[in-house]
């Protein structure tokens, strides 16, 4: 019997969705579940895209452009001149989801044994598409007393081999939900210069600043800068995860030459969501200013409930819509997996997603969970009462066992 490849073994299971058979296991039973172990946001999807997607004139669903519809292009432009970033459509690669971004980001600027740094906790995905492209994750480690903000210079520098091609960073950043000050993104673009790596800007939660302006593109650090590559999705800014859309922007010739052959060979992305996100670029700004407001009840709501939880540590994130907590347990992942087995409350029960899974690190943020504020303020209430009386018990049978 043949092997699976190397690649197939090492790829990590997603810690966002490995609990899943519990969670359909527990649903069969008829059992109602809070998920907030993912983020697909329950805010409704611009109308102008659904009426786009439902009046779609067109006989025939053929290939779009391997680049991209080039009104869409056109379209994403005028979007980040908006923003502060000026791009052209030339400098845009429209793709299936910011997912298909980061991977022709990787796959464009290392070759297989070369190594990229993120700093950890970091999205989980990010281990997944290094696999595939056989490349190496080198992690620093951020910390929650400090908001996981980024370390000193020096202690970045100390993790730059002759291996490293480029640093990604996420900016606000799932799942810790820090938003990183333009003195930390002016470190990591100067330290980037200096020692000649490419920077991939995971920039997907822009819109998502609640103490603060919007942050400042790495793109913009610089004139046209050519050593950075912006990645950027659909998904959360619109409310359209399942739509697939994202793109890749970036100054630098070679890296779109490089991508367009990835985007050719992949043919193209969805002809029917690329026409209708045409119309989704048109939303007004006073939709985000209504889902910004929203967003920051939610987590004030949820952070003020799990800071009275005893044992409990989490700050307050300052972006997207995730948080990491602390909870007074060994195994975080045990105890979310029994969550979806064993506890129940009125027949209710709440998912997580552990967050050992979102570290390279061995043993770091075992007793750590990523939360997606993605429900309403009644419901992230309800979840997180859950949690509290879940807590309690839990630990008190475990002390029982082990006394």
């Amino acid at each position: 019997m043949p092997s699976i490849s190397r690649r197939a073994v090492i790829t990590p299971a997603s810690p966002i969705r490995k609990l899943v058979p519990f969670a359909d296991a527990a649903t069969k039973q008829g059992v109602k579940i809070y998920h907030l172990n993912i983020g697909q946001p329950d805010i409704k999807s611009p109308p102008k895209f659904l009426k786009a997607i439902r009046s779609y004139p067109k006989s025939v669903v053929a290939y779009e452009n391997s680049l991209g519809n080039p009104k869409l292009r056109l379209g994403l432009a005028s979007y980040y001149h908006g923003v502060g970033i000026p791009a052209d459509p030339e400098n845009i690669i429209v793709t299936t989801g910011g997912s298909e971004a980061i991977l022709f980001a990787i796959l464009a600027t290392c070759d297989p044994g070369d190594e990229l740094l993120v700093f950890e906790p970091t999205y989980a995905n990010y281990l997944g598409f290094a696999a595939m492209a056989a490349v190496s994750l080198r992690a620093i480690t951020t910390r929650a007393e400090t908001g996981f903000h980024l370390p000193r210079p020096d202690v970045i520098k100390r993790h730059i081999t002759s291996n490293t091609k480029a640093i990604i960073i996420n900016n606000p950043n799932n799942p810790t939900g820090t938003l990183y000050t333009p003195s930390e993104l002016a470190m990591v673009n100067n330290l980037a210069i200096k020692h000649e790596l490419f920077v991939i800007s995971d920039e997907t939660y822009r819109e998502f600043a609640y103490e603060r302006t919007l942050p400042k593109s790495l793109l913009t650090y610089g004139k046209t800068p050519r050593h950075v590559i912006l990645v950027d999705s659909f998904s959360k800014r619109y409310s359209l995860c399942g739509a697939r859309l994202g793109c890749l922007v970036t100054y630098n010739q070679k890296i779109l030459e490089s991508v367009t052959k990835f985007a050719q060979a992949r043919l193209a992305s969805p002809s029917v969501e690329q026409y209708a996100a045409v119309e989704a670029l048109k939303t007004q700004t006073s939709y985000f200013a209504k889902v910004n407001r929203e967003y920051k009840k939610r987590r004030n709501v949820l952070i003020r409930a799990l800071q009275k939880i005893p044992g409990v540590f989490v700050q307050k994130p300052e972006g997207a819509f995730y948080c990491v907590a602390r909870l007074p347990v060994k195994n975080a992942e045990a105890f979310a997996k029994w969550l979806l087995t064993d506890f129940r409350d009125r027949g209710e029960t709440v998912m997580l997603a552990p967050a050992d899974g979102f570290y390279l690190s061995k043993n770091h943020g075992k007793d750590e969970v990523r939360i997606a504020y993605v429900l309403n303020s009644r419901a992230l209430a309800r979840s997180v009462e859950i949690i509290k009386k879940a807590l309690a018990i839990y630990r008190k049978k475990n002390t029982t066992k082990h006394s």
